[in-house]
């Protein structure tokens, strides 16, 4: 796959597109995994590589889930940019990387994390998916694109790690019931 700056898509069974890239979120192509060049770096690297993710990555520390997402897997990440997380009110987000709050936190951040490697000719064909977290997130198609819970865009899908996959989404997911101290 090329990592050009521009949107591609690719047609799947029963016609439906998928994204395949976006400018906003480009990976370096040393990460990008092949059948001849198979992915040598875990999640975590991937996502400390990109300065999109940098909210992201400061999240996984904060909510010590640093070790989980290098391990062995697989997980599928659906992986807010820091775009995305300007959308959270600040002092929402503040609140959230309180250590008060680690709990809330690491609800939040696994409710982005499916257990094994979903990709994206997959996630088209699911209405949900379960997360880590133990809620389930919708899964819908509006005009050849992919939302989560009908307001988090996939923008890029299939950046393979070494211990799963990433999905790029332009929108934090907040699970239900969510408190914050």
């Amino acid at each position: 796959m090329s990592q050009k700056n521009h949107i591609r898509t690719a047609t799947i069974a029963g016609g439906i597109s998928v994204l395949l890239a976006a400018s906003a979120v480009a990976v370096p192509l040393a990460f990008a995994g092949t059948v001849m060049n198979p992915p040598k770096h875990n999640i975590v690297v991937i996502a400390s590589g990109n300065k999109n993710f940098s909210t992201l990555v400061t999240a996984i520390k904060a909510a010590g889930l640093v070790t989980t997402l290098e391990g062995k897997g697989p997980f599928t990440v659906f992986a807010p940019t820091n775009a995305a997380f300007a959308n959270v009110p600040k002092a929402t987000l503040k609140k959230l990387l309180e250590p008060k709050n680690k709990s809330a936190l690491v609800s939040v951040l696994t409710y982005h994390v499916v257990a094994g490697a979903v990709k994206a000719a997959q996630v088209v064909t699911l209405k949900s998916v379960k997360t880590v977290n133990g809620q389930s997130v919708t899964i819908t198609l509006k005009k050849g694109s992919v939302y989560l819970n009908g307001n988090a865009k996939v923008i890029q899908t299939n950046i393979i790690a070494s211990n799963g996959v990433i999905h790029v989404i332009n929108n934090v997911l907040i699970p239900k019931g969510l408190k914050l101290k």
